[in-house]
């Protein structure tokens, strides 16, 4: 009955904006999906589009981890009550790799183009995770040899195309960082069972092909 009721209170915990608080989030992901996750780095409060960690220069403000560093991401309850408990508004970061999803991210037009040529191609997607400026498309974890391989077929492949792999990270929603509210453009399906994501080869095509037809080659924030 105490776990029912934990479990309970946890779904019910939103914010008066009706998104859930980051700590109900954080222990979804960690104990209901097994995704490790850890505390990003808040904002710096004196400079929304600053970070709180020491780089004058960080080109994610807020969105990647510090204090802990990755390897200290977790699927353990308490480890998470215990972080989001001191810090209640740090954002949540995903380890990804391993047992998580990965993702590729690009810049937010060019994603919204990816995701309707997806769309009508009929392939399915999983979660798409959305900052202001780049959209992140979660798919199965996949090897540098697989990545390699897919990469090298592709005739010219944009600057702008992101991996977020083994070894990697990536801001999940409801955080808010230097650069705004990271958000679910497509969110995961209600149900206790870790969301279903693609695998990366039925998306690579598509993604390059948006991103060349937008344009959008040089890196983006």
């Amino acid at each position: 009955m105490r776990e029912i009721l934990g479990r309970r209170r946890r779904l019910l915990s939103r914010r008066n904006d009706g998104r859930p608080e980051p700590i109900s989030a954080a222990l979804t992901f960690a104990t209901e999906w097994q995704w490790p996750v850890l505390p990003g780095v808040a904002p710096d409060p004196q400079g929304r589009a600053r970070c709180g960690c020491p780089d004058p220069e960080c080109t994610v403000p807020g969105a990647h981890p510090f204090d802990p560093g990755l390897l200290a991401a977790t699927t353990d309850e308490r480890m998470v009550r215990w972080w989001w408990g001191n810090r209640p508004s740090a954002p949540i970061v995903l380890a990804t790799g391993g047992l998580a999803p990965c993702a590729v991210s690009l810049p937010a037009l060019a994603a919204s183009r990816a995701l309707a040529a997806l769309d009508r191609k009929g392939i399915r997607l999983g979660p798409v995770v959305a900052a202001p400026h780049r959209w992140a498309i979660l798919v199965a974890p996949y090897s540098m040899e697989q990545l390699g391989e897919l990469l090298y077929a592709q005739d010219f492949v944009p600057g702008s195309l992101r991996f977020h792999g083994e070894g990697g990270y990536l801001a999940l929603p409801p955080s808010e960082t230097g650069h705004g509210e990271i958000r679910w453009e497509r969110a995961p399906l209600p149900g206790s069972a870790s969301p279903w994501v693609p695998d990366v080869e039925a998306v690579v095509d598509t993604v390059v092909e948006a991103l060349t037809r937008t344009g959008v080659s040089a890196p983006e924030l």
